[in-house]
């Protein structure tokens, strides 16, 4: 709450994001609760009246005469930030007073044998409960604070894993990049391929794209990881044996806030041209247009082979590069910042697999949130069932993030 001092509110943060971390692992935390389980929490409930409470303090406090113009605004900010919280607030409360009088209504209609009212009852308390979850998320995403990258573009990069079942991961690889290029097209992004670099076999060794749009990292970030699959190879003995293999393959999610402009210097790089291999039309394997850039001081490695023009390729793997370098630099701050913590950033440092996608079951399990999938074809297909699996993580980071929250807030208030 922000105290009282000298005639005003002084703000203070909602929810401090130097607090918590979205790290999935909390024990007690592995069955997925819903947003409406989480409002019913005694502790949420008291700061979320303790959040009203302010808004009204402030609201009035705003009309006072005596306030200076400094004054003036940090009350406009306080109020303008608890203003939907206060409104989501009341309007959760107010369909929680209409489910419960819904409650007692079907339970005298059951008594009473109404059947077909009792149907239309139970109809409408079904509607009231998907409105109270939606109402709840919404509270919780206007309690949790925005990520200063959710909204930047992004550079994702897929890497092949290695099996002994040959062309499984390169296999694999192709598909999730084509099913990442699908759900860019279904969420109306841009998706600009900058690498690709296909396997013999009709697979995938690694490719990049510069993927732009509304709020591209949000949605992506927690796609960076380990992927794992299990399937019977369509040719060759494993396929006639019937003997199922297991391969991997990698995610990368940079975030690449336009604003962020990281000093390279020129001598610092060595920059090499050579012939494009991949699919690329007639230029391939004509002309040195394809460049790869390392920066000798980390060893860092880019390549561009997509464009005809050497001069675009090198623009866009120093634009990669410069990704690649600030990831280091936010990866340094974040764990100065949360070092007990292990975040998920889709970072090379995340060894542990996030996702296994089983053929011969037909099922996609996310392994932080223990969330099960079924139809494969339709996750890969990259649209709605990827866009529902995203936002269950999403809604999941959101509680995780609230509840770790009022966690740390309970033992501060215990002295713990």
């Amino acid at each position: 709450v922000g105290l009282h001092n000298h005639g005003f509110w002084r703000p203070k943060p909602l929810l401090d994001p130097a607090r918590f971390t979205l790290s999935f692992n909390s024990q007690h935390r592995k069955t997925h609760q819903d947003s409406q389980a989480l409002w019913k929490h005694e502790a949420v409930q008291k700061y979320l009246e303790t959040l009203n409470k302010e808004y009204q303090q402030v609201s009035h406090q705003l009309s006072a005469d005596s306030l200076n113009d400094f004054e003036q605004r940090a009350l406009r900010r306080r109020c303008a930030d608890l203003s939907p919280i206060a409104a989501a607030f009341q309007e959760i409360k107010e369909a929680e007073r209409e489910a419960q009088e819904l409650e007692a209504m079907c339970t005298e209609l059951d008594s009473r044998d109404e059947k077909q009212l009792l149907e239309l009852a139970l109809e409408e308390k079904e509607s009231l409960d998907k409105k109270m979850n939606m109402l709840c998320r919404k509270l919780f995403q206007l309690l949790v604070p925005k990520e200063k990258y959710d909204r930047s573009p992004v550079i994702l990069e897929v890497t092949a894993g290695r099996t002994t079942g040959g062309d499984i991961c390169q296999q694999f690889t192709k598909e999730m990049f084509e099913m990442y290029q699908s759900y860019a097209d279904y969420k109306h992004w841009t998706f600009d391929v900058v690498n690709y670099t296909p396997a013999e076999i009709g697979g995938l060794h690694h490719a990049a794209a510069h993927i732009s749009g509304e709020n591209v990292y949000r949605h992506l970030k927690y796609e960076g990881g380990t992927h794992r699959v299990q399937r019977i190879p369509e040719t060759g003995m494993s396929s006639r044996m019937q003997r199922i293999h297991t391969g991997t393959m990698s995610v990368i999610v940079l975030p690449q806030p336009e604003e962020v402009d990281v000093k390279v210097d020129p001598k610092d790089l060595r920059i090499d041209t050579f012939r494009a291999k991949g699919a690329g039309g007639q230029h391939v394997n004509k002309t040195d247009s394809a460049v790869r850039i390392v920066h000798l001081p980390t060893g860092l490695a880019v390549e561009c082979q997509q464009e005809r023009s050497q001069q675009m390729n090198k623009e866009i793997a120093l634009r990669t590069l410069r990704a690649k370098l600030y990831q280091q630099v936010l990866e340094k701050q974040l764990s100065q910042e949360q070092s007990a913590r292990k975040l998920q950033l889709g970072t090379r440092a995340q060894s542990e697999r996030i996702r296994t996608y089983n053929f011969t079951q037909d099922r996609v399990t996310d392994h932080r949130i223990s969330y099960d999938a079924r139809n494969i074809k339709e996750i890969l297909s990259g649209k709605e069932a990827l866009d529902k699996l995203i936002n269950r993580l999403l809604e999941f980071a959101e509680i995780e993030a609230v509840t770790q929250y009022l966690e740390n807030l309970q033992a501060l208030e215990g002295g713990g």
